[in-house]
C-alpha cells in the first residue's frame, strides 16, 4: 500500500495539480471575455442577471440580521479602516456580514466588466450589446455611491428603498442583455397581437408597482437593519393591505395574459413563459401571506425578497418571448419569423 501524498490530494481526476487546474479555469474565463463567442457572451449576461439578483437578496439579508450599520462609515468600514476593526457599537458578526456584502459588490463589478469586455470584443461587434453592457458597471458605480448615502443616512427607509429599486433596474438591464445576446439584430417583430403585447407591458408595469409597494411595507415594518434606523410613518396594516391588493391586480393581469395567449395562435414558448410567471407569483403569494400571519419572521422575509426578484425576472422574460428579432446573425427577419396574427 502506498501512502497518499499531499500532491495526490491536490490533484484532479485528470492528474493535474489543483493550482494548475485553477490557472486553466482562470484562462478559460479570461478568454471567454477576451475572445468571446455568441455563447460565452450570453453566459456573461446570464452571470450578470444572477449576480445582480444575488446581491439584492444578500443586501436584504444584511438588514434582516440587524447588520445594516455593521460598517458604520463609508467608504471605510470603520473610521480609519477599510476592513472591520473592533468597534464598541457593533458586534463582530454584524460587521462581518455587512463587510461581506460590500465585498460582493466587487464580484458584481467583475461580472459587469466581463460583460463590457465581451461585448466590445465580440466579432462582429453589436451596438445593442455594447450599450446594454455599459449599463452594468455604471449601475455598480451608482449603487456604490448610493450605498454610502444609505450608511450616512443611518438606513433612512427612502435611501434603502431606492437602493433596492436600483438593483431591480440593473436586473432589467442585465436581462435585456441576456435576451438580446441570444437573438439577431433584425427589427423587432411581434409574435402576438399588439393588444396582447400591450397587456404584457401593463403587467410588467404592475409588477414594478408591486415591488415599490413591497419596499414601502418593508420600510414601515420591522427589520430596519439597526436600532438607530428610522421607519416610514405609515400604518403598517394599511400598507400591507395595499400591497396585497396590488398582488391581486398582478395576478388578475397574469390570468388575463394567459387566457389571451391560450385562445390565440402564438408560439408555445410565450404561453410557457406566462405559466412560469404565474407559478412564481403564486409561490410568492403563499410566502407573503404565511410571513404576515407569522409576524414576519426574518427568514421568510428574506425568502420573499428572493421571490420578488424572481417574479420580476419572470415578468421581463414573458415580454421578450412575445417578440422576435430573428436568429443570431440576422439583420432582416427570417421567413418563419412573421407576425403570428398577420399584423
Amino acid at each position: 500500500m502506498c501512502a497518499v501524498t499531499a500532491a495526490d490530494q491536490f490533484s484532479s481526476n485528470d492528474g493535474r495539480p489543483l493550482p494548475e487546474r485553477l490557472r486553466g479555469r482562470a484562462l478559460e474565463l479570461f478568454h471567454s471575455a477576451w475572445s468571446p463567442t455568441a455563447a460565452s457572451m450570453r453566459r456573461w449576461a446570464l452571470a450578470s442577471v444572477v449576480a445582480n439578483a444575488g446581491i439584492a437578496v444578500t443586501g436584504a439579508a444584511v438588514r434582516l440580521t440587524g447588520s445594516g450599520l455593521g460598517c458604520p462609515s463609508w467608504p471605510r468600514c470603520t473610521p480609519g479602516s477599510f476592513v472591520p476593526a473592533p468597534h464598541d457599537a457593533h458586534a463582530p458578526l454584524n460587521m462581518a456580514i455587512e463587510f461581506g456584502n460590500r465585498l460582493l459588490s466587487f464580484l458584481v463589478l467583475a461580472v459587469a466588466v466581463g460583460c463590457v469586455v465581451a461585448a466590445f470584443r465580440l466579432v462582429p461587434r453589436r451596438r445593442a450589446l455594447t450599450r446594454l453592457a455599459l449599463i452594468q458597471p455604471a449601475g455598480v458605480a451608482l449603487q456604490a455611491v448610493w450605498g454610502g448615502l444609505v450608511v450616512r443616512s443611518a438606513l433612512n427607509p427612502v435611501t434603502v428603498s431606492v437602493h433596492f429599486l436600483v438593483s431591480i433596474g440593473m436586473i432589467a438591464g442585465a436581462f435585456a442583455l441576456y435576451a438580446r445576446s441570444g437573438e439577431g439584430d433584425a427589427p423587432a417583430r411581434r409574435l402576438v397581437h399588439r393588444d396582447i403585447r400591450t397587456l404584457g407591458f401593463v403587467l410588467v408595469t404592475a409588477v414594478f408597482v408591486l415591488l415599490v409597494a413591497g419596499v414601502v411595507v418593508t420600510g414601515t415594518g420591522p427589520h430596519s437593519g439597526d436600532e438607530a434606523a428610522s421607519r416610514f410613518n405609515f400604518d403598517i396594516e394599511t400598507m400591507a393591505r395595499l400591497h396585497a391588493d396590488t398582488v391581486w391586480v398582478v395576478l388578475g393581469l397574469t390570468f388575463a395574459l394567459l387566457f389571451a395567449l391560450h385562445v390565440t395562435d402564438v408560439p408555445g414558448r410565450a404561453r410557457r413563459g406566462a405559466l412560469v410567471l404565474l407559478g412564481v407569483e403564486l409561490a410568492q403569494g403563499v410566502i407573503g401571506y404565511v410571513q404576515y400571519f407569522l409576524a414576519v419572521p426574518a427568514f421568510l422575509v428574506g425568502l420573499h425578497v428572493l421571490g420578488s426578484t424572481l417574479v420580476w425576472i419572470a415578468a421581463l422574460r414573458v415580454v421578450f418571448l412575445m417578440r422576435s428579432r430573428g436568429p443570431l446573425g440576422s439583420l432582416t427577419p427570417a421567413p418563419n419569423e412573421v407576425d403570428a396574427v398577420g399584423v
